[in-house]
């Protein structure tokens, strides 16, 4: 799979791999991620978004300051339409909206967790996609772009992603099974880019 997925003047796409950083950690042993690598090719990127360590798919990077403003308005305003593949334990259903809010579990960061009382409205639609012996290919669509936010609401619904070490230890897998694979947002110079990833499990 190609690491570059998409150049122009105003943006760069890449395809992170699944246990790739989006952006530099603490520490010296955090500093290989998405965007160094990128930027070893396109000096002077600037940060759009972020995908977890563990999921894989399309990540943006702004190519100056003003396209970096322009998409990071366009995700604030819901503009930005992604949508996810993953595997889940279990079958869920055929479609659904998971209306659950949003807290940092703050004594066990960085996890999240469903808080009625204080968290962030969060919202999440499924489509099944098929079977697969014990898992069920979803397609999953966040109206919110919370952190964790998949990972949390599947859980939640009692279909936690296969291979979430964080939230679902108990059930290992070769990695997470959460797939970033379209991304449409308004162009910063016009238009709209829309940008696909094929799933690589």
């Amino acid at each position: 799979m190609p690491f570059e997925r998409h150049v122009d003047a105003a943006v760069v796409a890449v395809d992170k791999p699944a246990g790739l950083l989006s952006v530099p950690g603490r520490g010296a042993d955090k500093q290989d991620c998405a965007l160094s690598r990128a930027n070893a090719r396109h000096p002077g990127l600037r940060v759009v978004h972020r995908l977890d360590q563990a999921t894989s798919g399309l990540l943006l990077f702004a190519r100056h300051l003003a396209a970096q403003q322009a998409l990071s308005r366009a995700f604030e305003q819901r503009l930005a339409q992604k949508t996810y593949v993953a595997l889940v334990w279990g079958d869920p259903g055929p479609e659904g909206l998971i209306d659950l809010p949003l807290v940092a579990d703050w004594p066990q960061r960085p996890r999240q967790k469903v808080c009625h009382a204080t968290g962030r409205p969060s919202q999440t639609a499924w489509q099944r996609l098929g079977h697969e012996g014990p898992w069920t290919r979803l397609m999953l669509t966040p109206r919110t772009g919370r952190a964790h936010q998949l990972r949390v609401h599947l859980l939640a619904l009692g279909h936690p992603i296969v291979g979430d070490a964080l939230y679902d230890p108990h059930r290992p897998a070769d990695r997470l099974m959460l797939h970033a694979q379209r991304l449409q947002v308004p162009h910063p110079d016009g238009g709209e880019l829309a940008l696909d990833s094929p799933c690589p499990f």
